[in-house]
């Protein structure tokens, strides 16, 4: 990575150019339900996106933290930058979610996970210095045009989580399958949070194989978003 790195600056972006990133620049090559889209640029060129979401399922519900069951726990949904991006991810993010918390106060928490299933250890997390909060029971998500699609992702686009409407509907040989267990990071924005989050904390887990905790290997346009709390 080179020592003289452009200059760096994130801002709101569009719906298209963050679905236009994901596509790309993102392992699953699909786009989220995210309701605040953040863009990276770098030296005035789009490298990619940080987007945040409430989630349609229970990943955000705030209750198991003491919380309120909506819209004080976000989560990270995708992290789609181009590979030969030069900041570190970590960096990114940070500044990410000073931008989140300045446009959404209410949150309290942010949580994300790493993909075992992918190699994916959470090497960003840590070096970000989130709460490694353990790893969550194996999930099932839907392969779609030969796609593999998490469930939110089958709801965002107006489909049913249902083998045999997917099938009659999007693609006769879509299937339900098995997903491996998530890495869960969490990130407390207060200090009274900090003290919440502090039972579940866990040791790091360590990488499988090589990554740079300073890209995401999986990983325009501007216009404000909405605040998630609405």
């Amino acid at each position: 990575m080179s020592s003289c790195r452009p200059d760096l600056r994130l801002d709101w972006a569009a719906g298209k150019a963050a679905r236009w990133a994901c596509e790309r620049w993102h392992y699953t090559g699909t786009m989220p339900n995210a309701g605040v889209k953040i863009g990276v640029w770098e030296g005035g060129e789009f490298v990619g996106v940080i987007l945040f979401g409430i989630g349609a399922g229970a990943s955000t519900k705030g209750t198991r933290y003491g919380l309120a069951e909506r819209f004080e726990v976000a989560e990270l949904v995708r992290i789609a930058l181009r590979p030969d991006h030069a900041h570190p991810v970590s960096r990114c993010v940070s500044i990410a979610i000073r931008m989140l918390r300045r446009q959404s106060p209410r949150l309290r928490l942010l949580i994300s996970f790493a993909d075992s299933g992918q190699g994916h250890h959470g090497g960003i997390y840590q070096a970000g210095g989130w709460t490694y909060a353990g790893i969550t029971a194996d999930d099932r998500a839907y392969e779609v045009h030969g796609i593999v699609r998490h469930p939110r992702t089958i709801a965002s686009n107006g489909w049913k989580q249902s083998q045999r409407w997917l099938r009659a509907n999007v693609d006769p040989a879509a299937r339900v399958i098995r997903t491996p267990p998530k890495h869960r990071y969490l990130y407390p924005l207060d200090d009274e949070m900090r003290l919440r989050v502090e039972p579940f904390a866990q040791p790091y887990p360590k990488r499988a194989k090589e990554q740079d905790a300073g890209h995401h290997p999986a990983l325009g346009g501007v216009t404000p978003t909405r605040t998630l709390q609405i």
